[in-house]
């Protein structure tokens, strides 16, 4: 897979590289079950600093799209599965929203998450 940034331009480097892999995604280049390359691979190849390739693939794991393997890499993850963590997210937001408006603070809010399960 090749991945190009650009320096000049007024992207992040890290956000430049998470959108490249998204296209990958997208067009079908990289497929669920797929590894990304190492994040060390990658900054070595566009001559960035490995956080910065390290801060992109947080990004996509936030994002629900790659699973980081600690020792074992990052893994794109199946698009249902993306697609569900997506709208957890969102409704996890709307909980935090709620809980907010109700002057409830986070230990209250997770004590009343954890009493659900």
């Amino acid at each position: 897979m090749h991945l190009e940034i650009d320096p000049s331009s007024p992207d992040p480097l890290f956000d430049q590289i998470a959108s490249a892999l998204r296209g990958a995604l997208k067009s079908g280049e990289l497929k669920p079950g797929d590894h990304l390359p190492p994040a060390k691979a990658v900054a070595s190849a566009l001559r960035v600093n490995l956080h910065t390739v390290l801060r992109a693939y947080a990004i996509l794991r936030d994002e629900g799209l790659i699973e980081v393997r600690r020792g074992r890499g990052s893994v794109v993850v199946d698009s249902d599965h993306a697609t569900f963590r997506r709208r957890l997210d969102e409704a996890i937001g709307q909980v935090v929203t709620e809980a907010r408006r109700l002057g409830l603070g986070p230990d209250e809010a997770a004590d009343m998450v954890r009493r659900a399960f």
